[in-house]
């Protein structure tokens, strides 16, 4: 007799509790209402039904993957960023809780009517959608090096009836000819190469999503240095960085000719973006 969905709960998170886990309990919840194609509420409510052999030969080799270690997200092939679920592969980041308060900063600055943006290094499409959807008057221009996060991007875009999102192939500015967005967003690699976090989970998403030279700071140097030239009068640049690197980001905007230049905090009180505008001429 096959076990019921509460035992295989109890079996799984046990399972995951001696592995690499923080949330055993949710991750089981996770991957079976993956496996399911139902929601964790439904998989809950029916703890008594027996676990069918289709779904046990499914859901296997997913809690075999998560007792490797790799994300959940990978997994399940989904995380949700703004009250969105985005689609994700090992070809792009994970989208992160954290990343939001780029969105937010971004929108606090934006002014009212028709605006131009430029998210760089889109990755997932995560950024974008979030201002799309905020700010249905926008244009928007999502750039990222890498042919396979651009396939992504649009799939997410598609998915969410989003059309108002340009995708360009761009290693950071180099195919932009526009110089005048209100706006330019990014979320670089910012993570220093001897960084002991890169042993954990994150050793599943891409490298050089995640990796800079110089202590973390090598691209977003680079992005600082060359936005002046592709703001338009009063634009706004926002950057997301590593918890250990606002006041030299915020020396970076001011080193640019940057004005208003704020070093904002995460949930946890960590330094975590910084924002600063070209003055208006």
């Amino acid at each position: 007799m096959n076990p019921s969905i509460g035992q295989w709960l109890i079996q799984a998170r046990d399972s995951l509790a001696s592995g690499c886990s923080e949330s055993p309990a949710l991750d089981a919840e996770v991957i079976l209402a993956c496996a399911l194609r139902k929601s964790r509420a439904w998989v809950l409510a029916h703890r008594s039904d027996e676990m069918e052999e289709d779904v046990l030969g499914r859901i296997a080799p997913m809690l075999a993957r998560r007792m490797q270690g790799v994300p959940i997200a990978y997994i399940t092939g989904f995380r949700e960023f703004w009250s969105m679920p985005i689609k994700v592969t090992p070809d792009v980041l994970i989208p992160r809780p954290e990343t939001e308060l780029l969105v937010e900063s971004a929108l606090d600055v934006l002014p009212k009517g028709p605006v131009s943006l430029l998210d760089l290094g889109t990755g997932s499409g995560a950024i974008a959608l979030a201002l799309a959807r905020e700010r249905p008057d926008a244009t928007l221009l999502a750039v990222d090096r890498s042919k396979a996060a651009l396939k992504i991007a649009q799939a997410n875009a598609k998915a969410q009836g989003i059309e108002t999102i340009r995708f360009l192939e761009s290693d950071w500015f180099a195919a932009i000819h526009s110089h005048d967005f209100d706006l330019v967003v990014a979320n670089p690699p910012y993570v220093d190469g001897d960084d002991s976090a890169l042993d954990g989970e994150v050793r599943y998403e891409p490298r050089e999503a995640l990796v800079a030279a110089d202590e973390g700071l090598a691209e977003i140097r680079r992005i600082v240095a060359e936005s002046p030239r592709f703001l338009g009068s009063g634009g706004w640049l926002v950057v997301e960085h590593g918890c250990s690197h606002g006041r030299q980001v915020s020396g970076l905007f001011a080193e640019a000719g940057m004005d208003d230049i704020a070093v904002l905090q995460d949930l946890a009180g960590l330094d975590r973006v910084t924002r600063g505008r070209i003055g208006i001429g």
